[in-house]
């Protein structure tokens, strides 16, 4: 019985991934680029308010909505920005390593660019201060619904005192998310909405 309960919510996290995987990817490259402007003043007021200085990001993928207007906006500001490595020995956790705009970049075996594992270059995960998350869902209670290889839940397990926060496109909202136990509620959602 408790099995196909299981199955059941994982039958729907994968069919909730597929449909606003595809509503993401309809979004026009016009509508991708103000969403990603939309998103740097709520975000600006975010970091502000936790005065966080060493701040963890993604580079986009499929139709996810774009940080890196922002990214640059915070190098100016003298911020420490880092990007995610998918860490070489512990399977399906993340390490982070600081952005230099001119790196050199990889592509790992998702297909998802990352900056070249260099180990002198890796922060330490307690000294994140906070983290700018990629998702395919979420929900009012603060759910996110990712990819589905757990890496953002198992690292962000090992540092429970670190601010989330959710980037998104308004069509990624659900009224509520299937949720396992092991999914990790986020802090704050910005939302970019298309025009």
């Amino acid at each position: 019985m408790q099995k196909e309960t299981s199955l059941s919510i994982l039958e729907l996290r994968q069919q909730l991934r597929k449909s606003i995987r595809a509503k993401r990817l309809a979004l026009s490259p016009e509508q991708q680029n103000f969403a990603s402007q939309q998103i740097i003043g709520p975000s600006l007021k975010l970091i502000e308010q936790y005065q966080a200085t060493k701040i963890a990001f993604y580079l986009p993928f499929n139709g996810e909505i774009s940080p890196l207007a922002l990214m640059e906006e915070l190098k100016k500001l003298g911020k420490k920005i880092y990007l995610p490595v998918l860490h070489p020995f512990s399977e399906n956790y993340l390490l982070f390593i600081e952005y230099q705009s001119e790196q050199d970049l990889e592509q790992n075996r998702f297909g998802i660019w990352q900056p070249k594992l260099d180990a002198r270059k890796v922060l330490p995960l307690d000294e994140l201060e906070m983290i700018f998350v990629p998702l395919v869902a979420f929900d009012k209670q603060g759910n996110r619904l990712g990819m589905g290889g757990g890496f953002y839940d198992r690292t962000l397990s090992l540092i429970p005192d670190v601010i989330t926060v959710g980037l998104a496109h308004r069509c990624q909202q659900v009224d509520e998310l299937p949720i396992e136990s092991w999914d990790i509620p986020l802090n704050h959602f910005v939302i970019g909405e298309a025009e």
